[in-house]
């Protein structure tokens, strides 16, 4: 249990340090990025959904999913500020899930995701609202107000939620476990992206629609 904690925490900093410098960085680091992320996530779903009836909408979901990672990128700021934020808030809602849930256990949330329980629903909210003190002290969206961003922190921590929820529901429809091997410790691509592939198109499209004063 110790070896695979230490596992799956070595390769989360390598991860995130990989992937915060090609936020930041943007240009053509980020393209390869996304490219990277759409052709092992699209191998993942080939090997998970083959015999599906919706193979093909999988395909298209995550190219979708992945147009909007790239605007949100690039159309609202002319710097990482707000992909940072959001990317941050799923970051927090996953590992918040995480821990309060081998923690404290208890009751299971759905019977489509075993790992998920209410202490660890509950976690995910609390540790995403880390953002508001984070977005402050790096002054990531300086003119935001607080009540908007309580709210949106919200909404992309809940989608984040339900996307992990939902790719679980294929996981058990497929009879497997982990969509991959690719990263020690936690399975596959789509493992570790999935609240993501959620979370970002809705955030693309509330800020796109004006539903919030964010940029």
């Amino acid at each position: 249990m110790t070896n695979e904690i230490l596992k799956r925490t070595l390769s989360s900093i390598i991860l995130l340090l990989l992937t915060f410098f090609c936020i930041i960085k943007g240009s053509y680091l980020f393209i390869i990025l996304l490219i990277a992320i759409f052709f092992i996530s699209s191998l993942e779903w080939h090997n998970m959904s083959k015999q599906k009836s919706y193979y093909f909408i999988g395909f298209i979901y995550l190219f979708f999913s992945l147009f909007c990672v790239y605007k949100l990128r690039f159309d609202f700021t002319n710097d990482a500020s707000l992909f940072l934020l959001i990317t941050i808030i799923c970051i927090l809602t996953d590992i918040g899930g995480f821990i309060f849930g081998k923690a404290f256990k208890g009751p299971k949330l759905t019977k489509y995701s075993p790992n998920k329980t209410y202490s660890g629903l509950f976690g995910s909210f609390f540790l995403s609202f880390s953002i508001i003190p984070i977005n402050f002290f790096f002054n990531f969206l300086n003119d935001i107000n607080l009540i908007t961003l309580i709210i949106f922190t919200l909404i992309v921590s809940a989608i984040s939620q339900l996307g992990d929820i939902f790719i679980s529901y294929f996981k058990r429809s497929s009879n497997i476990k982990d969509t991959g091997k690719i990263i020690p410790g936690h399975g596959g691509l789509l493992d570790r992206i999935d609240g993501m592939i959620f979370a970002f198109p809705i955030a693309y499209l509330m800020i796109l629609f004006n539903l919030f004063e964010i940029v």
